[in-house]
């Protein structure tokens, strides 16, 4: 339809149903999205073939002819990602993942970012693409601290490059908070922030100036903190605090711009490791 002038185009009410059967645990939205092409899902009674489509609660939703449940309000987690695991749903290489690695009685859920295989400490879950994407977006500007190791006996003006803000092949990194906190033997303990995540960001700018990481732990993420959290351990924030933090309106919706806010309370204690055969 054309819009000439005077008209003014409005948004149906609703949700899109792929973002629905996301948020229900059906699949992520890519995956739904090419349930609904093959024909899989039903709204009302009706096959439909396109993801442009709002839903709203009064709409029945099917896939493969059965009824989808109410979808969950927006949860985050926090977990403590071991070294060894990759973090993506499956791997071309057979290695185990981090979703191999989370109580069963998780739902479905995504990760905020990534930690690469070698590397350990915090990560955040969440039920909610919407979150996932918001929580990544450079804009967001939330601190994330990590401690880190490297090999050698550096002095503190040797990273000044890395609080200058480095180029590396090209892509440009921007400054990064850097304490040298101690020397123990042959290798140097440091406390490092930065305000964006780019693939092994502080690997590489290490390696730029001379040093090997030789392990590295997200300690931080904006106000939420790996705290005493054992490597594997699962623990839910409460809701709650996830509306305030993010700025949601009770329906999980954006309220206002998120907040830096002090270290949130937790909701229970932690979760242990699934059983392992």
């Amino acid at each position: 339809m054309r819009y000439g002038r005077g008209m003014t185009k409005t948004t149906p009410p609703g949700e899109r149903i792929a973002k629905i059967l996301a948020r229900a645990g059906v699949a992520s939205r890519r995956e739904a999205e090419r349930m609904i092409e093959a024909g899989r899902v039903t709204v009302n009674g009706k096959t439909i073939d396109s993801p442009a489509l709002n839903v709203t609660p009064k709409d029945r939703i099917t896939v493969d002819g059965k009824p989808v449940a109410e979808p969950e309000p927006p949860r985050l987690w926090l977990y403590h990602k071991p070294a060894g695991l990759v973090t993506t749903t499956r791997d071309e290489k057979g290695r185990a993942t981090i979703f191999d690695d989370l109580p069963e009685d998780m739902p479905r859920v995504m990760s905020v970012g990534r930690l690469d295989l070698n590397s350990e400490g915090l990560l955040l879950l969440t039920n909610d693409g919407a979150i996932k994407r918001r929580l990544e977006l450079p804009s967001t500007g939330w601190l994330r601290k990590y401690r880190v190791r490297i090999k050698g006996k550096p002095k503190d003006e040797d990273f000044a490059p890395l609080r200058q803000g480095l180029v590396i092949d090209g892509e440009k990194f921007q400054p990064m908070t850097v304490t040298l906190d101690r020397q123990q033997g042959a290798n140097a303990w440091l406390t490092i922030g930065l305000r964006e995540g780019k693939n092994r960001e502080i690997r590489r700018a290490m390696e730029d100036i001379g040093f090997v990481v030789n392990r590295l732990i997200r300690v931080s993420y904006g106000p939420f903190q790996l705290g005493n959290l054992k490597p594997g351990e699962v623990e839910e924030i409460r809701r709650r605090v996830v509306r305030d933090q993010l700025g949601l309106d009770a329906e999980g919706k954006p309220a206002a711009p998120a907040k830096r806010p002090a270290r949130p309370q937790r909701k229970r204690p932690p979760v242990g490791r699934k059983p392992r055969n």
